[in-house]
């Protein structure tokens, strides 16, 4: 049984590396192709990390794919090395929308977090959604200097929304070495938040 990060056939897989590579070089319709590819797959991730936002949330998964992808390949000539690549880039371009949506959304000019609450079954003392992305954002470039592969772990996991299984193959590591990279890189982050 294939895992869900193996959005292409084997045989797509040299089409999707050829793409990549036109769509480096600049060919728009090289771009259009690479997105009837991997547009699923991106989509599953963005409804993924969606489910686990609080609810009323604006965005849609289909805006958030749509947005990362003009990030991913808005720019001139993107450089994409290979699959692994690819997903590390689409992780980080909904990382930064979901950053900059949360601090949007926190903004005194947008209510400066204030929204109405049913109080029922409510934790006071745990921050919110966007107070808590926020934080995970502040100290991630900090883990990333430090042990850049268990960021990016936390990336493909927290903000893309990646199994373990999945991150485990766009890496090209161990299950168990990615469950252990969540654990060492969950720990971190919180002391990191605790001592800042």
């Amino acid at each position: 049984m294939n895992s869900p990060i193996d959005l292409l056939p084997y045989e797509d897989v040299s089409d999707a590396t050829l793409l990549l590579t036109a769509v480096e070089q600049g060919d728009p319709k090289a771009a259009e192709k690479l997105l009837e590819l991997v547009y699923d797959e991106l989509r599953r991730l963005a409804t993924s990390k969606m489910a686990r936002e609080t609810p009323g949330q604006t965005l849609q998964p289909t805006e958030l794919v749509h947005e990362a992808w003009l990030r991913l390949v808005g720019a001139k000539n993107p450089q994409f090395e290979n699959r692994a690549h690819f997903f590390s880039a689409a992780a980080e371009a909904m990382r930064r929308i979901l950053i900059d949506r949360a601090r949007r959304k926190l903004t005194q000019r947008h209510g400066g977090g204030f929204e109405r609450v049913d109080l029922e079954g409510q934790d006071l003392g745990a921050p919110g959604a966007d107070e808590q992305l926020l934080a995970v954002h502040e100290v991630l470039d900090d883990l990333a200097k430090e042990h850049p592969i268990q960021a990016e772990v936390v990336k493909l996991r927290y903000f893309a929304g990646m199994t373990n299984e999945e991150t485990a193959q766009v890496l090209g590591i161990s299950l168990t070495t990615t469950k252990a990279y969540w654990r060492f890189a969950r720990t971190w982050i919180l002391h990191a938040i605790e001592h800042s």
